[in-house]
Order: structure tokens, then sequence, then C-alpha cells
């Protein structure tokens, strides 16, 4: 079998129908639909229970106490059949017609592929496109290190089965921002990436997302998640190697996003100084790297006034930059 297709589920009952609809079709084949529901408490069982009925040798339902997206994902690894796996979220789709390309690229050999997505809100509009990978070639992460700044989402890549397994790699259970605590393991030992350059994926903006959500504490957890990649690279004598490149990626989701994403909820919150004072200790001289000597001005000027502890210039900046995008 070539793909395994895997769908965790939590409590989104209401956004199952488009998703399963995006990803199963009688009329393909040599692929699966692994669907794990991670304990949800509304209707989701019920309806992934009707759409097995209905397609009893594609879909494939399994049960798990709830454990958090990493620990259904992983769930699902261990039943995967494929040579390949992508993982679809239950609030997300696939584009007309990706599912049938996609089943056409792993006819060819390469360990990850790379392909763009599009933000959606929940009227299915498109608010905006990103891209996967801005390279148009296969290459290496050792060819091209910079790579560990694109996106490291998990359901905009197509992943060889082995790379989780041969390397005894999996999603942290209950953990935020498992996908930068696990892709950026797995590009370490990829032969093979490949680009794509066209947006298979529809990500669902809604509220409840990490993206947008309200809980300053959790982002705590990017503490964990950035440590845990820095260790995984110097246990594989690859630190060195990537450190410029892993201290622009700490960088961009610890010091930046995170500390700007929780000062947005509360502006006082000691979260925001606990992010800062640990990406400082760790990388005091960040300024000299390369990567940040090159990062949007804005990217530098948000950096100035974190480091400084101007939280209110740091609140306005990114309350007017919200209010720009229209969110």
């Amino acid at each position: 079998m070539k793909l395994s297709v895997i769908v965790p589920v939590y409590n989104t009952a209401r956004y199952l129908a488009g998703c399963f609809a995006s990803i199963l079709n009688p009329d393909l084949r040599d692929y699966e639909v692994i669907v794990v529901n991670d304990g949800s408490t509304d209707q989701s069982p019920e309806i992934i229970h009707d759409w097995n009925r209905r397609f009893p040798t594609l879909l494939h339902p399994v049960d798990t106490p709830n454990g958090g997206l990493g620990h259904a994902r992983n769930v699902g690894l261990a039943l995967a059949r494929g040579e390949y796996v992508l993982f679809v979220d239950s609030d997300d789709t696939l584009a007309d017609g990706a599912l049938e390309e996609i089943l056409t690229l792993t006819e060819q050999r390469f360990d990850i592929a790379v392909f763009d997505f599009v933000h959606v809100d929940e009227k299915g509009q498109k608010l905006a496109r990103f891209s996967g990978c801005e390279e148009n070639s296969s290459f290496s992460l050792q060819e091209r290190p910079s790579f560990l700044h694109a996106p490291m989402n998990a359901c905009n890549k197509i992943w060889r089965k082995s790379l989780f397994l041969d390397n005894g790699i999996a999603f942290p259970d209950r953990l935020w921002f498992e996908d930068l605590a696990t892709s950026p393991k797995l590009l370490l030992h990829a032969e093979k990436i490949l680009p794509v350059h066209k947006p298979w994926y529809l990500y669902l903006q809604r509220q409840g997302s990490i993206t947008n959500a309200t809980n300053a504490e959790r982002n705590r957890e990017m503490i964990t998640v950035v440590h845990g990649v820095l260790d995984y690279f110097r246990e594989k004598d690859s630190l060195t190697q990537y450190s410029a490149e892993l201290e622009y990626l700490c960088f961009y989701h610890e010091f930046l996003t995170s500390v700007t994403r929780v000062n947005l909820i509360d502006p006082k919150s000691p979260v925001q100084e606990e992010l800062r004072d640990d990406y400082l200790r760790e990388f005091p001289h960040y300024r000299s790297n390369p990567y940040f000597r090159g990062a949007p001005a804005k990217y530098r000027l948000l950096a100035g006034l974190i480091e400084h502890r101007r939280w209110r210039g740091v609140h306005m900046l990114m309350t007017m930059n919200k209010k720009v995008k229209g969110r």
C-alpha cells in the first residue's frame, strides 16, 4: 500500500463531513484512511461510524482515550500500512483533486514531499496561500540547511513512514507545538526532500486553534519543544553543523512568535519574560546570526523591544499589526 492518511479527531463533529469528503474516494486505489477518535465527547464517534459504514474498505476507525493530537497521530502511525503517511487534521480538508495527485506522486521515490497550504475561514473563503518550500528541485537538509526556517507543519508534507520508525521518532503527547517538536528531527534524516508547488492543503482558521488560542500559560511549552529539538541535534552530533539555522529557528518560534502571542493575550504575563530569558540564556549573541541580520526590519524592531522588555511597545505594535491584517 502506498499511502496512509491519518486523521486524529477530537470534538470536531461539525467539520468531519467536509474533511472526510475530501479524503475518501472509492475510485482511487492503494491508500487507506485511519481515523483516530481521541476520546471525543461530542457527536464525532457517531459521525465516524456512519462514514465507516459508507466506506468500510477505505476508512478504518480506532478509538483511544484522550491523549492529545500527538498521541492520536502516533496511534495512527502504529497502524498505518502505507509506505507514506499524510496527516490531515479533522477540521481541515484537502483541495479538490489533491488526493489523486498525491497518490500519483507517491509512485516516485522520496523521503518527504512538501506542498503549499491555504488558510481558509469558516465559510471556506481563501484567506492566504503559503509556500511550503521555495526550492525547485529535490534536496537534503545538508544541502539546504535554511529549510529549517520553512513552515514546520506536519500536514503539508508527505512522509516516508520509515523516517519515524527507523529513527525512533514520534510526536510528543499532550504538548502544544508538536509539529515543531517533530518535523526538524525527521528532516535531519531525509535524503530526498521533494518540493511540490501545489496548494493541496486547506487549513481552517478557527477560534481555539493554537495560533488563535488565548491560553498564555501553555506557551511555556515552547521552551520544552525548542530544547527538545536542540538536544536531538546535539545527540546526533549535528548541533554545530546547523547551529546558525537552529539559533534562528528558536529565535523565530520562541523569542519572537511565542513572546508576541503571549503579549497580545496579556502584556503583563510572566510567561513572556520566561520565554525571553530562556532564549537569551541559550543564544546571548543572536544578533550576530546571519539569518537575523537578514531578517525583516519588523522582526529586528520587535527583537529589540523584547530584549529590553518594552512590553507596552510590543503590545502596541502587535495590536496595530492585528488590525491591519483584519483579525
